[in-house]
């Protein structure tokens, strides 16, 4: 019980205090004029003013509430290093004990895992929670027992008793870590691009260490090795091998005694683009489907193109004087021999054979596909003649034979079965809705797979592979009907656009073909095939267990299947002779980032209400109770401030003055004063 005197005024304080002023005048008056009972008036007046005040005595019946005690245990992933774990969880139950055995006192143990993603320790964020869900009058103390590497200190809450770290780790503790600045997401193929690699030692490292060996290896292929400085910034040009994304992988062996060789590798993953598309169109006369190709081409802004169309070949004579002619000479030893292979994509429009390009310069263009390169033939009516192109060293490459017949006939250019599983054809919308073409050469395939039809299913499109290049025919010079919107026209743009990419080797046109896509630790795999059915895939973990996992069908070629990844690192894939690679994770996961343990990054959180850092290597601290505002840390010691918290159960109140009481005073006491005064 708790009884206290408060005040419940009849009228507001401003009014009260006006009648009081009046009293005080009243009675100053009588003093002036000498009236014998100003003392009684006065007391009279008192009574009046205290009745009006309104004293109450309160008597409170209150219950002490106990004292709470938050403990945050630190699971994060830098706590599995070394024997943190044993000390926080040795160190976590003797406290608990001791804590539980004081009078009056409760105890809140949290534990704290890795945050979402990477976003390492989140012990600030798991206080305001916690400090959400408590009275905070009730909180006598706050332990944090951790390696003190936090990575939320930013979100530090205002704290309503000292907070103290218990630390764990210890002082003889040393680790190597590998850092790669400056990796973009995208580079150029072909292009350098410089990244920064340092190779740093923390914490107790041996002396003499002035170097450090380093692998590199590219898409999961077999590592090279170098030496580099510790403690120094070292620049290393990188060019990426291919379009799509490339995976480095860069390594350092784990040293003797260094704490961890998590933060010994770095992931990272670029995507190889091409700069620009460089294209060779040679048309061999003007027709409606030239201009169409050239607009077609210059549309894309990352196309650099070279066209020529043969206006006047050798074997026209008009007696017109060459330097009279207002036309450029085709430059074909330098276009055909010396710049070849600076062109990714050369196509053949209607070209056939006038004696402008020898054959040894198309003996040249075989060698240029055997070697890498790309060609696109359009085959018009030139294809089919005596002078046709496939009447030349090219035709060892061609993946279709012409018979000698030009179709002239409506018909509906369709894709093929296979087609519907090709990357380049698939997906292009419904042919019953495309426009009619007039014309086809009629061919006889030779290789490679046919994945468009025209009439009475003769090969249309043909797209076959040559030593290290690429070949593609299509069998019609009247494309250029859908990008005029003859019956509606149809998707020549996407049809061309995807040629190109195929050509070029991008990874997602390719129809055999496995990557994966991720997405934090989850990734779906990917299986491309012409085929119908595929095997299962093997997934190699980083820490060398495999996995097989089925594939499901989801469109035609298409096969996906998805899989978590239990750690961050880089997993291998193989189905069949098919293998790819992928990183899962950050390139260096924040939890290793920094590993010796300290206390510095907290310290300007402690020091708030003068709390402490205790290394519990030194061994565990005793608790003492400490008031507020004192130091709550010493050596060997940290404190805890009772808050004496308590909660009300009933409350009465019973008034000072009664009324009848006031009524008897007051009228006694100006009685009185009447009384003296009259005698006088």
């Amino acid at each position: 019980m708790t009884g206290t005197v408060i005040f419940d005024p009849l009228i507001p304080w401003a009014m009260l205090l006006v009648v009081g002023m009046i009293a005080v005048a009243g009675v100053v008056l009588a003093l002036w004029r000498g009236l014998s009972g100003w003392a009684l008036r006065g007391l009279a007046a008192l009574v009046i003013i205290a009745a009006l005040s309104g004293p109450v005595y309160q008597i409170e019946d209150r219950a002490p509430l106990t004292d709470i005690v938050l403990m945050f245990e630190d699971e994060s992933a830098s706590q599995t290093l070394s024997d943190r774990a044993e000390q926080t969880a040795m160190a976590a139950e003797d406290l608990a004990a001791e804590i539980e055995a004081r009078d009056n006192t409760e105890l809140r143990r949290i534990r704290v895992g890795d945050g979402e993603g990477d976003e390492g320790t989140q012990i600030m964020a798991a206080l305001n929670e916690a400090l959400a869900e408590e009275p905070r009058a009730r909180i006598a103390g706050i332990l944090v027992v951790s390696d003190g590497i936090v990575h939320d200190v930013d979100q530090a809450p205002d704290l309503p008793a000292p907070m103290h770290l218990l630390q764990t780790g210890r002082e003889s503790d040393w680790d190597r870590r590998l850092i790669v600045r400056n990796a973009p997401a995208f580079a150029i193929i072909g292009e350098s691009v410089t990244l920064t690699l340092r190779v740093e030692d923390s914490g107790a490292a041996p002396a003499g260490a002035t170097s450090a060996p380093l692998e590199i290896s590219v898409d999961g292929g077999e590592p090279e090795q170098f030496s580099i400085p510790i403690g120094r910034d070292v620049e290393l040009p990188v060019t990426l091998p291919h379009g799509g994304r490339n995976v480095i992988q860069f390594s350092v062996p784990q040293a003797e005694g260094e704490l961890t060789d998590r933060n010994n590798t770095a992931l990272i993953q670029m995507n190889g683009v091409r700069d620009r598309l460089r294209v060779l169109l040679v048309s061999g006369e003007p027709h409606p489907g030239g201009r169409t190709w050239r607009n077609l081409l210059k549309s894309d802004s990352s196309v650099d193109l070279v066209h020529f169309t043969i206006l006047r070949p050798p074997e026209k004579q008009d007696g017109v004087p060459v330097d009279e002619l207002s036309l450029i000479a085709f430059p074909t030893r330098e276009l055909f021999l010396e710049k070849i292979n600076d062109f990714d994509l050369i196509i053949f429009d209607r070209y056939k054979r006038r004696g402008i390009l020898p054959a040894i310069y198309l003996d040249n263009v075989t060698s240029y596909i055997n070697e890498g390169g790309a060609v696109l033939i359009a085959a018009g009516p030139d294809f089919a003649g005596a002078d046709s192109i496939f009447r030349s060293p090219l035709a060892p490459i061609l993946p279709a034979q012409p018979t000698a017949r030009v179709i002239e006939e409506r018909y509906m250019p369709m894709v093929s079965d296979l087609g519907h599983r090709h990357p380049v054809t698939t997906n292009l919308g419904e042919s019953e809705d495309w426009g009619a073409w007039l014309r086809q050469i009629d061919v006889k395939h030779r290789s490679g797979d046919v994945l468009m039809t025209g009439v009475e299913d003769r090969p249309l499109l043909v797209l076959n592979r040559v030593g290290e290049g690429r070949v593609a025919m299509l069998a019609s010079d009247h494309a250029w009907l859908w990008s005029r919107g003859f019956e509606g026209g149809g998707p020549q743009l996407e049809l061309l656009r995807r040629l190109a990419h195929w050509m070029m080797k991008e990874p997602e046109l390719e129809e055999e073909a496995l990557w994966a896509e991720a997405n934090g630790q989850s990734m779906r795999i990917i299986r491309q095939t012409l085929g119908t059915e595929v095997g299962p895939v093997t997934v190699t973990l980083p820490n060398g267990e495999t996995l097989e996992i089925t594939f499901k069908e989801v469109s035609p070629g298409r096969f996906e299947a998805q899989f978590y990844g239990p750690e961050i690192g880089l997993y291998r894939l193989q189905e069949g002779d098919h293998m790819a690679v992928i990183g899962l994770g950050p390139a260096a996961p924040k939890e290793f980032e920094r590993t010796i343990a300290t206390g510095d990054v907290l310290e300007p959180v402690l020091a708030g209400l003068r709390g402490g850092v205790i290394q519990l290597e030194d061994g565990l601290p005793s608790i003492r109770t400490m008031r507020a505002g004192r130091p709550a840390a010493g050596r060997g010691w940290i404190g805890l401030t009772p808050r004496n918290a308590y909660e009300t159960r009933d409350v009465t109140q019973a008034g000072l003055l009664p009324p009848w009481l006031v009524l008897l005073l007051a009228g006694g006491f100006l009685l009185g004063g009447w009384l003296r005064e009259g005698r006088r």
